[in-house]
């Protein structure tokens, strides 16, 4: 049976080329759609490296031409009125806040410049850790202790240790900062090791991330981010009560506090976007490939009614058209996405996405556009596959 379906679509081979090349072209559009989704998935998945349940931010905005004088100390001071509030657990300060498309990068080398990497890089006080609920892999957090030292401390994730220091431990290592003038550069110890920190969101692609210890004598003294761990059942409405202690401590600067569940589905709205477009386009584009198989299907089954007839005629029973139609319809499909995976394959193989399409993704985008495509093919078959099951020896001889 097999063999004789091989024979009659190589008999039809021109025509059936055409139809191939469709099948190829959808199955490649769906791929892209699916491989977007699921590395999207793959992210999502993800563990982030700190815990946002309960965490409220307060970005800091001093007013402009605000001097370091003016502001010397004002960040531990801001901490001490925020922890003596009996809803307040935890506070400490850092760069940004949590799930925002905010960075700060910078090439990080080892002193003698064998090695270096690109990465995100972010300064926080001795109580983020405890109040991120974070956990370590190796190592210490930055503490009191690291002040004065020769070198920040820091903590960095484990592709930045697998990065730098490759199968040996990065504990007690030195790192410098990029810089123009060498003499400038920023030096850091390495005193803790975390799996890993993406601080933009579940989306965020796991990439080198180092956060080094704030200094109330030489850190940063102007504009900070306050992230606070709330009592659990501390209401939205304490908002109002916190901007009225904040103020106590500088009444000309403002402040924005929202809790990081709010700035985590605000950005989850914002970065599903594309991936909601993508859907829109990839159903629309399906619906115009069905209609046009269906029609191909319908004008091939009604060209080849002396065969069909000729097959009753001999005894071919209807079932046995109707899975003789569908099955030379998935035959073709088959072909087709063969030679859609045998192109795309190669880009896992040559790296040309890099881990945007990894070997994860890639089989789990090529199955389920597989599904999509073989799901698409038996239902454009179906009904063309019946009404040839249906048709009566005799219509042949009536056929022109």
């Amino acid at each position: 049976m097999f063999r004789h379906l091989l024979k009659l679509t190589w008999k039809r081979k021109t025509r059936n080329m055409l139809l191939s090349l469709e099948i190829m072209l959808a199955f490649a559009i769906v791929f892209a759609i699916a491989a977007t989704g699921v590395r999207y998935w793959q992210l999502y998945s993800q563990p982030l490296g700190f815990q946002y349940a309960g965490v409220w931010a307060v970005q800091l905005q001093p007013p402009n031409g605000s001097q370091l004088g003016r502001t010397e100390g004002v960040h531990d001071r801001f901490l001490r009125a925020l922890t003596a509030m009996p809803q307040v657990e935890h506070a400490a300060l850092t760069t940004f806040a949590m799930f925002q498309d905010a960075s700060m990068v910078s090439r990080i080398a080892l002193p003698d410049g064998s090695r270096q990497v690109r990465a995100n890089m972010a300064e926080a006080s001795d109580q983020f850790w405890t109040t991120m609920g974070m956990k370590l892999d190796a190592g210490r957090w930055p503490s009191e202790q690291d002040e004065g030292a020769d070198a920040i401390a820091t903590v960095i994730n484990r592709r930045m240790a697998d990065g730098l220091f490759p199968g040996v431990s990065p504990l007690g290592k030195l790192m410098a900062a990029e810089s123009s003038d060498p003499r400038d550069a920023r030096h850091f110890r390495i005193v803790g090791v975390t799996e890993d920190f993406r601080s933009m969101g579940e989306f965020m692609s796991p990439r080198p991330f180092m956060l080094f210890r704030h200094s109330q004598l030489d850190g940063n003294k102007m504009q900070m981010t306050l992230m606070l761990k709330m009592r659990p059942g501390t209401p939205r409405s304490f908002e109002l009560e916190l901007q009225r202690q904040l103020k106590q401590v500088r009444n000309d600067w403002s402040y924005t506090i929202n809790p990081l569940t709010e700035l985590r589905n605000a950005q989850l709205e914002v970065q599903l976007v594309p991936l909601k477009v993508l859907a829109v386009i990839a159903a629309f584009l399906l619906a115009m490939v069905g209609f046009g198989l269906f029609g191909v299907l319908w004008q091939n089954t009604t060209r080849r009614i002396p065969e069909i007839g000729l097959r009753r005629a001999m005894g071919a029973t209807a079932a046995g058209i109707a899975r003789q139609i569908v099955t030379e319809q998935l035959l073709l499909s088959s072909v087709a996405i063969a030679a859609g995976l045998a192109l795309l394959v190669q880009l896992p193989l040559t790296g040309a996405l890099g881990e945007a399409l990894n070997w994860q993704v890639f089989a789990g985008a090529s199955i389920l556009s597989m599904t999509i495509i073989y799901l698409l093919s038996l239902l454009c078959a179906a009904y063309p596959g019946w009404r040839a099951s249906r048709l009566h020896p005799a219509a042949a001889l009536h056929h022109e």
